[in-house]
């Protein structure tokens, strides 16, 4: 495969990020951390080699992560935890969504509706 032919390369694992399900940049887009102007220029990984955020999708389709340490879910305010995994779990949820619809869905309209129009 041509270099311009490859999607976004994981910076942990070195692999190609397939598609939008496992996309760690795409899943930070939907939940308004990151705006559409940084989707270029920032970091890809696939959402299993970012266990910290990983740790937080709560659904039968995804392998369940656990994290040790100050970072593990056990270590957090359980409202933190809470918070964050309906939000990181509703954002997953967004992405495979997007993977049957995003050819015909202008980027703006990826986020979750509540950060739509927004800009981290």
């Amino acid at each position: 495969m041509a270099k311009c032919d490859q999607g976004y390369l994981c910076d942990i694992c070195g692999e190609e990020v397939e598609d939008i399900r496992e996309s760690d940049l795409y899943l930070r887009f939907v939940t308004g951390q990151i705006d559409s102007q940084k989707l270029l220029g920032s970091a890809e990984r696939h959402l299993i080699c970012n266990p910290v955020v990983a740790q937080f999708i709560i659904d039968d389709a995804f392998p369940p992560v656990t994290v040790e340490g100050p970072f593990g879910k056990s270590e957090l305010d359980s409202d933190y935890v809470t918070a964050q995994e309906a939000l990181l779990t509703r954002g997953w949820l967004r992405l495979q969504e997007l993977f049957e619809i995003s050819e015909t869905l202008p980027v703006p309209d990826y986020p979750l509706e509540e950060f739509r129009g927004r800009t981290a």
